[in-house]
């Protein structure tokens, strides 16, 4: 009874009462959604209390943290990295060497780097060192020329480098790539929108590059082959391939590998299908060929890259399964949540989107349950908004709501790793613009790597809700998740626990920590936009501080504000935030 009291009345409890007591309300409370067993992720929210008298509105939210034992253990690469081949056609590959984009990218490894999209079905592999020639003359190709040129001469000196090959681009070098990058911009929407893509060719040296990049941040490639290299049986034609492998080969690149993108679509694309037992087949046939070569005769391979599981893909997953299950290292499948022409920022507030996957989820591990259980899951290619995205939208403020939720329902569900689409494109769903500046979902990236460690814990909360009219779900605009603080943060101790926190309500909410949690010192790292703009803004700040890099070199560093122990939490409307909670002593974050 004096538990319900204190539930019916918001009020934290007193200094009278018994020990523990608030450790006790939590097991036999409701549940957030997402944070407990995956077959009831989604469906499990707080229970709707009348509010007693002269209570308006002001909710005092009671959360604890299971800390024997962690609910999932993803992998230590969970948020990682894609690259659309489009960076070849539009010149932005020739940039990977650049020592601003390779700290960027180093400040969110380790990771994976996806090299793959939708002109990964359109690329052939050139093994040729340098087919750039500069053209002499004068006469209206002047500045192309120079450019070309520029670009040959960086080649040779990052030739004469050892080790990670770092360039410093002269300006005027970077401003003729921004004009040329504009220009094949458009060229790459007709062609995504027109569903018609040109031929790529990625040369030897290109993929120099692009391993160099990788290999500089600490990141591990992937590299998606072309699937649509078809034989007159419609069997996977691998001429084209062997020679890429046996170029990585030689150079000993550790590279991982996929064949094709979205699969699914491939009618759309050239006119005929192949299902998922034929692209089964292939996978075997990349396996067979991937063991005769040494360096990958034990590389992983990742598949089959479907799109949205609708019934067709679902059919089409269990043909593939069926042949290739056992022949793949993780299942793969991509999602975006967002037609980009038509996005609005009120969209991304949308608890309903938001609550999108975990159907998704529930689909694939339906199909791998059947016929592989236990094999892990990886969401591939993962953005705001499809079609290249729209500029002041999935490249604001307001995109962090999706990507943060995403992050945290897929830990949540153990999907072992979740690719981003993309580091750096021609569209607005990147993380770093064509200035190399990092925008609002690179900053929340970082913090998160920075702070959120693979285990992931159980919360219990417990408040005040609105009792729903009839006939309408009250979803919850307050997403709580909470992890081990990352091992690779040294400025705090193992045991210690980190919570991160999205409030889409347009009023700030009160949570009081309590069980394990209780009186103990956190460090706050709230995340709001900076500037004019509001959610539109491409700038954040941090406490109050903006942030920039420092130098091309150095990422700013991420300051808490500590919070006395036993304070109750603030968290401002619209805003995300990380609060790691010191020196829990949590036994389920003590060890690796």
């Amino acid at each position: 009874e004096l538990i319900r009291g204190f539930l019916l009345s918001g009020m934290p409890c007193p200094s009278s009462c018994p020990p523990g007591l608030l450790a006790l309300m939590a097991p036999g409370l409701a549940l957030m959604a997402t944070f407990s067993l995956p077959s009831q992720a989604g469906d499990r929210r707080a229970l709707p209390v009348e509010k007693p008298p002269g209570v308006k509105g002001r909710t005092l939210i009671l959360l604890d943290v299971n800390t024997k034992s962690p609910v999932r253990i993803i992998s230590e690469n969970f948020l990682s990295l894609q690259l659309d081949p489009s960076i070849i056609h539009d010149g932005w590959l020739d940039f990977l060497s650049s020592r601003r984009l390779v700290t960027l990218a180093r400040g969110l490894a380790p990771a994976f780097l996806r090299f793959a999209g939708k002109r990964t079905d359109f690329l052939q592999f050139h093994n040729v060192k340098n087919p750039a020639k500069s053209r002499g003359g004068p006469g209206p190709d002047y500045y192309l020329k120079n450019y070309e040129d520029d670009i040959v001469r960086s080649d040779i000196a990052l030739d004469k480098q050892k080790g990670c090959k770092i360039a410093q681009h002269p300006d005027i070098m970077l401003e003729l790539q921004r004009e040329k990058a504009a220009q094949m911009h458009l060229v790459l929407l007709k062609e995504q929108f027109s569903n018609t893509y040109s031929n790529l060719t990625l040369t030897a040296r290109s993929l120099d590059k692009l391993y160099n990049f990788a290999d500089c941040s600490g990141l591990h490639l992937i590299f998606a082959l072309n699937a649509l290299r078809r034989n007159p049986n419609n069997s996977w034609n691998s001429s084209n391939a062997l020679s890429l492998l046996k170029y990585s080969a030689s150079k000993k690149y550790n590279i991982s590998w996929e064949l094709g993108n979205e699969p699914n679509n491939y009618r759309t694309l050239i006119g005929r299908s192949v299902n998922g037992s034929q692209l089964g087949k292939d996978y075997t046939q990349l396996r067979s060929l991937l063991q005769l070569i040494r360096t990958y005769s034990r590389a992983h391979l990742y598949g089959p890259n479907i799109g949205r599981p609708r019934k067709n893909v679902i059919a089409f997953l269990e043909g593939f399964m069926k042949v290739a299950g056992g022949t793949v290292d993780a299942v793969t499948w991509q999602h975006y949540y967002i037609d980009g022409r038509v996005a609005k920022a009120t969209d991304f507030l949308k608890t309903r989107l938001l609550d999108t996957l975990s159907d998704q989820i529930r689909k694939i591990q339906k199909v791998l349950n059947t016929y592989t259980p236990g094999k892990k899951i990886w969401l591939e290619g993962v953005g705001a908004t499809s079609a290249g995205g729209m500029n002041n939208l999935s490249d604001s403020y307001a995109a962090g709501f999706l990507w943060l939720n995403t992050l945290g329902l897929l830990a949540s569900q153990g999907i072992d790793v979740v690719v981003r689409h993309s580091f750096l494109d021609h569209g607005h769903n990147h993380l770093v613009d064509q200035n190399f500046n990092p925008l609002p979902d690179y900053w929340l990236s970082l913090l998160f790597k920075r702070l959120i460690g693979p285990k992931v814990l159980a919360i219990h909360v417990a408040g005040l809700q609105r009792k729903p009219r009839p006939g309408r779900v009250i979803r919850d605009k307050l997403r709580i998740y909470a992890h081990c603080t990352s091992y690779h943060n040294h400025n705090y101790v193992r045991g210690s626990i980190t919570l991160y926190i999205i409030n889409l309500h347009r009023s700030r909410k009160k949570i009081k920590l309590a069980g394990t949690l209780r009186d103990k010192i956190v460090h706050q790292y709230l995340l709001q936009p900076y500037g004019k703009d509001g959610l539109h803004s491409k700038l954040v700040q941090l406490n109050g501080q903006p942030l920039a890099m420092v130098d091309d070199g150095t990422l700013p560093e991420l300051k808490p504000r500590p919070l006395r122990a036993g304070r109750t939490l603030v968290i401002p409307p619209l805003t995300m935030s990380f609060y790691v909670v010191k020196n829990v002593n949590a036994l389920a974050c003590r060890y690796r």
